[in-house]
């Protein structure tokens, strides 16, 4: 791999963690040369970094007015989550009795990392829970669910940032664990009832409040990713 591929990577990865952990809000702009200047690499790598955003759906790169996170309407939140049920309704049926022991320790150790970071209050539980369903569609083993889900789970917590209440998250670690047991069983039917329920219930819970902005700076929020990059 070349050097600027790689860093172009590193940025990517940096980026978007930051989106999924909502240190970057919806509709907050990213120029090219703050992200560049943050992260040491020139403004060609900043922008193939912010391309492979865009195809992930989770920022908007907009002629003559730059890149910024996406910021979907209602329209859009509740067209992504029912999109996602079907996905995961096909998902959860290729895994059901399948997953073995080392499968379901590792979605228990997600979902512990979910519940420990949602007890002590960091914004980075997000990212955990987002995960949780990342993992279960690479134990399906298909590389095009995978592809799909990341990207609908990474702009589902778009979705979560912009309209999600305080709160909305503390059932979530009850109903992994719940879907965890489901997974492990052999029926398939009652699996996918609990996913679409758990989903439909994270879409409604989050469409009860709305965020309000930090007002953080740019280059503030980006030194932290930047330094766990390096």
């Amino acid at each position: 791999m070349s050097e600027r591929k790689n860093r172009t990577i590193v940025v990517y990865q940096a980026l978007r963690r930051a989106i999924l952990e909502q240190a970057l809000r919806p509709g907050t702009k990213l120029p090219e040369d703050a992200i560049a200047g943050q992260f040491g690499v020139s403004r060609t790598v900043a922008r193939r970094a912010l391309e492979m955003l865009a195809a992930d759906e989770i920022v908007d790169l907009r002629p003559n007015r730059g890149a910024a996170v996406a910021k979907p309407t209602l329209e859009e939140a509740r067209d992504t989550f029912q999109v996602r049920m079907d996905i995961e309704h096909l998902i959860v049926a290729r895994v059901v009795g399948k997953l073995t022991r080392k499968d379901l320790k590792r979605l228990e150790a997600s979902v512990d990392a979910e519940e420990r970071s949602h007890h002590e209050g960091k914004e980075d539980y997000i990212r955990h829970a987002a995960e949780f369903h990342i993992l279960i569609a690479e134990m399906a083993g298909s590389p095009l669910f995978l592809r799909y889900l990341r990207s609908l789970v990474s702009r589902s917590a778009l979705i979560l940032g912009l309209y999600g209440r305080p709160h909305w998250g503390d059932c979530n670690v009850h109903e992994h664990r719940e879907l965890i047991e489901a997974l492990g069983g052999k029926n398939v039917a009652r699996a996918q009832k609990l996913m679409r329920a758990h989903l439909d219930a994270v879409l409604t819970r989050a469409l009860e409040g709305v965020h309000t902005d930090a007002g953080k700076g740019i280059s503030d929020i980006l030194a932290v990713y930047a330094d766990a990059a390096d």
